[in-house]
């Protein structure tokens, strides 16, 4: 393995800092989400259709428009990769920093445990400035089956909001949500 490089101006005897091996981002738009064409899951599946309008922000609140959200979810009956439903989405941001799926709600998902989880979205996203992509999951405000999901359990209550999508206003079956990447009202993001 070869040692990191110095910083610039460091004598041999410096601390060596370690440096990425690649970089997420910002070439999104260019090679894997030229289009919209990800961004509409399931035309045909059988559910509750909704927009869910995603916003990303960095550390600074200034939005990102050279970012990349992947999803995947249940359909309604809580299935994944059914037939007619594959679930996956992929969009990249745009000026503003959002972009928005149509979708469908899903359903309540059991695990290998049988543990019931409530309806959620799980997100993986790629932005500049960040080594590897994070994973995080999307829950819809007003969920009765939010206080027992055994996931959102897990995360203080004190920042359980930042994984709640609310319904938009003044759009009809439009949800809305954000992804702030640091500082106040970070989103919690899981270690997989």
């Amino acid at each position: 393995m070869t040692q990191p490089p110095l910083l610039r101006g460091e004598a041999s005897h410096a601390v060596r800092l370690a440096t990425p091996s690649q970089t997420v981002g910002p070439f999104f738009h260019f090679g894997i989400t030229p289009d919209e064409q990800f961004g509409s899951l399931g035309a045909n599946a059988v559910g509750e259709r909704l927009h869910l309008h995603i916003r990303v922000f960095d550390g600074a609140k200034m939005p990102l428009p050279d970012a990349m959200i992947e999803i995947y979810q249940a359909n309604a009956a809580g299935e994944y990769g059914s037939e007619g439903f594959s679930g996956f989405g992929r969009l990249a941001t745009h000026a503003d920093g959002a972009c928005t799926f149509e979708t469908i709600r899903p359903g309540r998902v059991r695990d290998a445990q049988g543990q019931s989880h409530a309806s959620h979205i799980n997100v993986c996203l790629f932005a500049r400035g960040l080594l590897r992509h994070v994973y995080t999951r999307i829950y819809f405000a007003g969920d009765p089956d939010l206080a027992a999901d055994p996931i959102l359990t897990l995360v203080p209550e004190d920042r359980r909001a930042t994984l709640l999508a609310t319904p938009a206003a003044g759009a009809s079956g439009t949800w809305a949500w954000e992804i702030r990447l640091q500082g106040e009202h970070e989103t919690v993001f899981f270690d997989l």
